[in-house]
């Protein structure tokens, strides 16, 4: 009997020093859920039309600037065909020598069908590199481009949908810090529509109703090295409405709202787990005492993990937000914009953009005005920021030239 008791003992103590497997988890301080991709100059407005009024485009009528925005608008174009020229100084507070180009032609082919084409080329400027004073400077020119053709088909008389295809290269390697960068290269897709009602008379003016939608920027990841960190296209879904208040046949207001989200995985909120050992009841143990047994960086507190395709991320971004709901609402942009017309050869125009201030705090005014003679259009915008983060565009003043041809060609009412 008393040796069953002392064996229960010795049992009872063995369990008291078995040592206990624990984990603890220490937040990232500054993590940050802002949503960041690849190649960000596309999201750019490239054009001084849409800058104005709130960098906007998927549902404003037509223009020959339509393929960043929504090509499909080209089947509405009452000009036979035209191009564009596309100016926009950047950190112009900063430097002087880093802009952003674009030039679109576009044709529409028949009652039915419309084709464009266009060039993007983004310059970050000169960067000058240098070892030491004594050394001769070595010049990095890194630079992006894109190269985008669309065709949009009418499915009927107000509705037309449209696919554009993209080829896309980022080089921006600087080969004095890492020789085996190359520059990256990519392809996207944007699919879009455009829905522009006829016009019909109201009490004391006619009107025109405009919807738009497009998704852009479908595509696979890129990187820039073997083994290096793939990066999202910027894949955005827009979805815009507007009305034209045509007062008579010379003036005409239009209104626009644009809501914009990007289609990319929010990052997760992570920390760094740590396990280890702790011993309860060893002779000699002090408390607070641990063996350390492993560490894992980047682990997922709440949220889904990023590393996923970008076909499956595109459905991810809808509902991995670590705030819920009310953080996925934040992550949709919204903006609103106006525009008057007079005879079609005079137009201002004003806007507001909104971002919330935890996924990019972008708030600004923009104005603009634009002038057309003959064939000739030309465009200007102005922004004002009203964040306190400041906007690399804040104060530019952007430029757009405008070439149609074959003006009335088609009659659309």
């Amino acid at each position: 009997m008393k040796n069953q008791i002392l064996i229960l003992l010795a049992s009872f103590f063995a369990i008291q020093t078995q040592a206990q497997t624990l984990t603890t988890i220490k937040p990232d301080i500054n993590d940050s859920r802002v949503i960041t991709t690849g190649v960000p100059f596309m999201l750019i407005a490239t054009d001084a039309r849409a800058a104005a009024m709130g960098d906007m485009g998927v549902a404003t009528s037509v223009d020959a600037y339509s393929q960043q925005w929504n090509s499909s608008k080209y089947a509405f174009s009452e000009t036979k065909q035209g191009f564009s020229v596309n100016y926009t100084p950047y950190l112009t507070k900063l430097v002087n020598d880093i802009s952003l180009g674009y030039v679109t032609y576009y044709n529409r082919l028949s009652e039915k069908s419309a084709f464009a084409a266009s060039f993007k080329y983004f310059s970050l400027g000169e960067i000058e590199l240098l070892y030491s004073e004594q050394d001769i400077p070595r010049i990095a020119k890194p630079n992006e481009l894109t190269v985008d053709v669309s065709y949009a088909l009418k499915l009927s008389e107000q509705f037309a949908m449209s696919v554009a295809m993209r080829f896309l290269r980022s080089d921006l390697k600087i080969d004095a810090i890492n020789p085996d960068a190359s520059a990256a290269s990519t392809f996207g897709v944007d699919i879009s529509g455009y829905y522009q009602s006829e016009e019909e008379a109201y009490n004391s003016f006619n009107g025109r109703t405009r919807l738009g939608f497009a998704i852009q920027n479908i595509g696979p990841k890129f990187e820039y090295e073997d083994g290096g960190i793939p990066n999202f296209q910027p894949t955005t879904l827009r979805l815009g409405g507007g009305f034209d208040f045509i007062l008579d046949d010379y003036n005409t207001v239009a209104v626009t709202a644009e809501v914009t989200k990007l289609l990319v995985p929010t990052p997760p909120v992570t920390g760094e787990l740590i396990e280890y050992e702790e011993v309860n009841g060893e002779e000699g143990y002090q408390e607070g005492e641990d063996t350390f047994v492993s560490k894992v960086p980047d682990y997922i507190i709440d949220g889904k993990s990023r590393d996923v395709g970008f076909f499956k991320g595109m459905f991810q971004s809808f509902g991995d937000a670590p705030g819920g709901f009310s953080e996925e609402i934040k992550e949709f942009t919204w903006a609103l914009g106006a525009e008057y017309r007079y005879q079609e050869s005079f137009a201002f125009r004003a806007g507001y953009f909104n971002e919330a201030e935890e996924k990019g705090a972008r708030k600004y005014f923009a104005i603009g005005a634009g002038f057309k003679y003959n064939v000739v259009g030309i465009d200007l915008s102005y922004l004002f920021s009203a964040s306190k983060v400041q906007n690399p565009l804040e104060n530019t003043l952007r430029f757009s030239l405008t070439f149609n041809i074959g003006s009335g060609t088609y009659t659309e009412y």
